[in-house]
C-alpha cells in the first residue's frame, strides 16, 4: 500500500507539479525583475535576440570565473543582437553586496536581483549556481549549463554563435 502511494504521489506531483524550464525548445518563462539601478526588466522585451541568463551569487566562486568569459561576450557580440542577463539569487541581506560587487569588476552587463528566488525557482529549482541558459532568438530555451569549469565559455561561445546564425 505503502508503495501504491508514493507512486500515485510521484504521478501527481510529475503530472501537476511547477513547469520547469528545459533545453528542449521549449519557450523561456517570461518573468519581470529589477536590474541593479532599480530599472524594471523583462525577458519578453528580449525578443529578437540571443539571450544568456546566467543565475549566479556573491558567495560562488565559479559564478565570480564564469563572470569575465560573459563580459567578453556581451563586448564582442553585443552588437550582433546579443545579450547577457545576469541573475542575482543573493537574498535579501546579501542583494546590497551584488552592485558594489559588479561595479568593482566593470562588469557592463544587466544584472538583475531575483531576492525572492522566484525566477530561479522556474529555471533552476535546485538553485545550482552558476546555472547559464541560452535563449535563441525566438525565445526557445536552446541549451543549459549546470556549474562552471574552465573551458566551458568556450562551449558556450559556441553555442551563442549558433544561435546568432540561425536567426539571420
Amino acid at each position: 500500500m505503502t508503495r501504491t502511494f508514493a507512486a500515485l504521489a510521484l504521478a501527481f506531483g510529475l503530472a501537476f507539479g511547477p513547469t520547469v524550464a528545459r533545453a528542449d525548445g521549449q519557450v523561456a518563462p517570461n518573468f519581470t525583475l529589477r536590474d541593479i539601478n532599480n530599472a524594471e526588466v523583462k525577458l519578453s522585451d528580449m525578443k529578437g535576440k540571443v539571450v544568456v541568463m546566467s543565475f549566479w551569487a556573491t558567495w560562488c566562486q565559479p559564478c565570480k570565473a564564469e563572470m569575465p568569459h560573459l563580459q567578453a561576450m556581451y563586448d564582442e557580440l553585443g552588437a550582433k543582437g546579443f545579450t547577457v542577463l545576469s541573475v542575482s539569487i543573493d537574498d535579501a541581506r546579501a542583494a546590497s553586496g551584488v552592485k558594489p560587487y559588479i561595479k568593482s569588476n566593470g562588469f557592463t552587463f544587466p544584472v538583475l536581483l531575483d531576492k525572492e528566488t522566484t525566477v530561479v525557482a522556474q529555471y533552476n529549482p535546485d538553485k545550482t549556481v552558476p546555472y547559464t541558459v541560452v535563449i535563441d532568438r525566438e525565445g526557445k530555451i536552446r541549451n543549459v549549463h549546470r556549474g562552471y569549469n574552465p573551458g566551458d565559455e568556450k562551449k558556450l561561445r559556441e553555442e551563442v554563435l549558433a544561435a546568432l546564425g540561425a536567426g539571420q
